[in-house]
């Protein structure tokens, strides 16, 4: 394996526990929400923003394919950089397979040269789900990222990605297990 630098081999161990229950409970409920129908909520940390996006067609770097993306939810830490975690829920996309199909053909836009070192299954919000996590870059600069695939009720499936880059905070590790212990589908 090449030289990693060792703050990015303990954000890859410490992003490898997301998923773990939290024990702080985060206040500012976010329900997503697709043709007016509520699929699932989550609970945003305090002093982080919240941004969310309507569909829109992105091409990827190194591509002149245009792509439709849904609707995302991104949240952010207010005073530091360095951290994403976004979620959607692409109309069409009823299972693991086609979420995974899906996120490969959106997952450049999010995450350079993507590598992924390890796959589990899991649960989230009671939910079975699939975890992927690895390493790549973005803007440049050397991240970790874990997705995270949950079969909501319906024929949907949630996608969601953590990307925390080199040098960030690795305490917000905490409010990203916070923001995946909160997510409940809405039934």
């Amino acid at each position: 394996m090449r030289h990693v630098p060792r703050f990015i081999r303990s954000s890859v161990a410490a992003l490898a526990v997301i998923l773990v229950p939290a024990l702080a409970c985060a206040d500012m409920p976010v329900v997503y929400k697709s043709d007016g129908q509520a699929l699932f909520r989550l609970n945003a940390p305090d002093f982080w923003q919240v941004r969310a996006g309507g569909p829109r067609v992105i091409t990827p770097p190194d591509s002149d394919e245009a792509r439709l993306i849904n609707r995302v939810i991104g949240l952010e830490p207010v005073a530091e950089g360095g951290v994403w975690v976004g979620f959607m829920s692409p109309h069409g996309v009823a299972n693991f397979e086609q979420a995974r199909d899906y996120l490969r053909n959106i997952g450049r836009s999010v995450v350079d040269d993507p590598q992924v070192q390890s796959e589990s299954r899991t649960r989230v919000g009671g939910l079975p789900a699939a975890r992927y996590a690895g390493t790549g870059r973005r803007g440049g600069r050397a991240v970790n990222f874990t997705a995270v695939l949950i079969d909501l009720p319906g024929n949907r499936v949630a996608i969601s990605m953590a990307v925390i880059e080199g040098g960030a905070n690795p305490d917000l590790v905490e409010d990203i297990n916070t923001i995946y212990s909160s997510f409940r589908a809405v039934r």
